[in-house]
């Protein structure tokens, strides 16, 4: 199976090429990610716990998907796809704000993404495909807010990124 590329961006979000996802990950250069928010009609946040094999962050908490879009792929065509291969659904998604951020991991790779955050609702249990996603649930953004502060080795660290700098972006 060929490993998946990731697109290489500037700081402005501008392309200048592709590199193997765990490549790219292990030298932290800058790349192009998407974070997807599903909320349901109480406006309530689809978390997802992730896969307790993942290569990184396994077992912890983080927003509904996330990924990388395809080199052609925009990141809302993208936040669809993985949405629908991870959590077994589709809806439509709104693309609300972007953000650079870095992250250094104890296993030597280093997440640094230009990440795109993506916005959508739904009603309904989604269907996990268990080598992305161990389990999942509905919380209300402010028992999330509270529960980072209190547990917050319990979550990614995109989501406790999120959540400081771009909790007013959360709004459906």
């Amino acid at each position: 199976m060929k490993e998946e590329q990731v697109v290489l961006v500037n700081e402005n979000d501008e392309k200048i090429g592709l590199m193997g996802k765990q490549e790219a990950h292990e030298k932290a250069l800058l790349h192009r990610a998407f974070s997807v928010f599903i909320f349901n009609d109480k406006n309530e946040l689809m978390l997802q716990q992730r896969a307790l094999d993942k290569y990184h962050s396994p077992g912890l908490w983080a927003n509904t998907c996330c990924s990388h879009p395809r080199d052609g792929e925009t990141v809302v065509e993208a936040g669809k796809r993985r949405l629908k291969e991870e959590m077994g659904f589709t809806t439509d998604l709104k693309e609300t704000t972007s953000f650079i951020y870095k992250a250094p991991f104890d296993n030597g790779l280093t997440e640094h993404e230009l990440d795109h955050i993506l916005i959508g609702k739904y009603e309904g249990n989604p269907t996990l495909n268990p080598e992305e996603v161990a389990a999942w649930k509905w919380m209300d953004l402010e028992e999330v807010k509270s529960d980072i502060k209190t547990n917050p080795a319990n979550y990614t660290e995109w989501f406790k990124i999120i959540f400081d700098k771009f909790y007013q972006h959360l709004a459906v």
